[in-house]
């Protein structure tokens, strides 16, 4: 993504976290992973309805503190089991990053007025291979080689939380915040790597969840919290779901049709919530 602190999805991507600390113990946990995680599926609009979700468009815009990203329009694109294409549009250019699920290219303007375009580098690859596709990692985590545990209860932005630690397939751990209350994801760290290799946290924070029939999707993804500065905002302005979208949309660039990104802001979603 023009970096933004590729979640997401990610999505990926993996908001304003106010810390997550202040453990509970005894009474507070009472439910066991397995049962919280029932309730945060139930809670997002229930596993079958996820199940027939094959294709998920996002179109908004980013917020940001750096002045360079103003303007900032974009279009994510997903697919099961784990496809991504994510454009960024200003000033008539467009950077592009696309995965097919096994590959990733980035596509971005070059100073001569024309486009580069490079593979993943195998941190960006391995970053995208743990995304978890369109439903994140507790939609079928047994499925997924996923293991969930139970870390405690805490507080995040003073409510309180379960925080669920996920142990991916490749060994890798992430750790999800689900709001004690509502059953909602809140805030989600998950590794990230340097050049060099070296790990890192991303930190996502969910809010103003939307309806988008039956299914509850956040509205806005702060990313970055806790390093200092002010989050990167993803202001979601509307949510498509099973959009037709095919194979060659997530194709090495060059390889299929120019995938053109609207230039006029498309309506919001309606039936929104907050959170």
């Amino acid at each position: 993504m023009i970096r933004m602190r590729w979640v997401a999805f990610a999505a990926l991507a993996a908001l304003l976290a106010g810390g997550a600390d202040a453990k509970e113990t005894g009474h507070a946990a009472k439910l066991s992973a397995e049962q919280i995680v029932a309730k945060n599926v139930a809670a997002r609009g229930g596993l079958e309805a996820w199940r027939k979700i094959e294709t998920m468009e996002w179109v908004g815009h980013m917020e940001s503190a750096d002045p360079n990203t103003l303007g900032l329009r974009f279009v994510l694109e997903q697919k099961r089991p784990n496809k991504t294409r994510f454009e960024v549009a200003a000033l008539a250019q467009k950077t592009v990053r696309v995965f097919d699920g096994v590959h990733g290219w980035k596509v971005r303007p070059d100073r001569q007025g024309g486009v580069t375009a490079e593979p993943y580098s195998p941190q960006d690859l391995r970053f995208a291979q743990e995304a978890q596709g369109l439903d994140g990692p507790l939609i079928d985590y047994q499925a997924k080689g996923i293991a969930v545990e139970l870390a405690g209860v805490e507080q995040v932005e003073g409510r309180k939380a379960y925080r669920l630690t996920v142990r991916l397939p490749s060994g890798d751990h992430h750790d999800i915040w689900i709001d004690a209350k509502t059953f909602l994801d809140i805030k989600y760290d998950r590794t990230s790597y340097s050049k060099s290799g070296a790990p890192g946290i991303v930190t996502v924070i969910y809010r103003h969840y939307k309806d988008v029939e039956g299914l509850q999707i956040p509205g806005v993804l702060e990313i970055g919290v806790g390093s200092g500065r002010v989050p990167d905002k993803m202001v979601i302005e509307n949510i498509a779901l099973n959009p037709p979208l095919d194979d060659e949309v997530f194709a090495k660039p060059g390889s299929s049709r120019r995938h053109r990104m609207a230039t006029s802001p498309p309506a919001p979603a309606t039936g929104s919530t907050s959170q």
